[in-house]
């Protein structure tokens, strides 16, 4: 007689366990997130309240929509290293121009500033073939440039920023930021964007094989203009909402926000290599971070350990996640 075959699964367990985290990303992120904000209660009991949770997500919202520029662009193997310094530029030209020539002119003028850097960016990429990292630098360090020489010629105008930026950076309805009434479309658009539109499936086809995609006909230099546009203005609202919430214009507005929003994508589950990532993975990753700068802060580290400990943090995160998603 045969004896019956054996169905039994005798995979060890810690690779039906990373197998599973690889099938459902959010799940090790969500975990994190709560972990974190279970130490910051344990720290300092009462802290985690509503008033808090309003105050940590207004706080990530800039944040996260930073990390979507990142996002968006390293689905095609690309980054963008000028999104920070074009929130600056449209945060800064709002400020200055809007007291001159009215609100409405101000906003426009300001995400025009932010279109013209992307133009640039997505040519470069997608018609001169320079790599996303070196034209996007190169272009972050010229829009700097050009904003020390806007910001002597208007130094004696003074500066306003729009009553309406100044109420969905800072004001609050029913316990939530008013920022929530921007990013909730925002985010719902780029989330349904990428799963149910064609342009959203071409930048998961040009990060997973360019060559096969141009090969299919897509014009890839086509995507890549539409793409680091897209970037410039997402960066240009940014900084909209950014300098209603910080309410004082300045050169370095959302620089300090590069890094961290780079950081997002990647805890978040983007691939720096193309063809994944997940835009609600960035907005937990955005979350993580904004509950780890407050965690820092209780512990009262010096800036230099802050960093230090930041760091290795985000790399210890990531390393983990992408072993778990590589898994698969």
């Amino acid at each position: 007689m045969s004896s019956a075959p054996d169905t039994q699964d005798h995979t060890p367990p810690l690779v039906r366990v990373g197998r599973f985290l690889g099938d459902n990303p959010m799940i090790p992120l969500l975990v994190l997130l709560a972990a974190l904000i279970g130490v910051l209660e344990i720290m300092r009991p009462g802290i985690v309240s509503p008033f808090w949770a309003g105050n940590t997500i207004k706080f990530a919202i800039p944040l996260a929509m930073l990390a979507a520029c990142q996002m968006l662009t390293m689905l095609t193997a690309g980054i963008d290293l000028s999104a920070a310094v074009v929130a600056t530029v449209a945060g800064f030209v709002v400020a200055t121009v809007s007291p001159l020539h009215g609100d409405g002119a101000g906003i426009a003028v300001a995400l025009l500033a932010a279109a013209a850097v992307g133009l640039v960016n997505g040519f470069g990429v997608g018609v001169a073939r320079v790599h996303p990292l070196i034209m996007t630098l190169g272009t972050g360090l010229i829009a700097t440039g050009c904003l020390q020489v806007y910001q002597r010629l208007v130094i004696a105008t003074g500066s306003d920023i729009p009553d309406m930026l100044e109420w969905l950076g800072t004001g609050r309805t029913a316990g939530l930021p008013n920022g929530l009434f921007l990013f909730v479309p925002f985010a719902a658009i780029i989330l349904l964007g990428l799963r149910f539109t064609g342009f959203g499936r071409l930048l998961f086809a040009l990060g997973s094989n360019e060559h096969a995609a141009k090969l299919s006909g897509t014009r890839s230099w086509q995507v890549y203009i539409a793409l680091y546009l897209l970037s410039a203005l997402i960066a240009g609202i940014t900084g909209l909402l950014y300098v209603g919430m910080i309410r004082a214009p300045s050169l370095s507005l959302a620089n300090p926000l590069l890094l961290p929003s780079v950081a997002a994508a990647v805890i978040g589950g983007t691939s720096i290599f193309g063809g994944r990532g997940s835009y609600a993975g960035a907005i937990v990753g955005a979350l993580i971070l904004t509950v780890l700068g407050t965690l820092l802060t209780l512990l009262q580290m010096p800036e230099g350990a802050r960093r230090i400990l930041f760091g290795a943090i985000i790399l210890a995160v990531t390393a983990l996640y992408v072993r778990f998603t590589e898994s698969r």
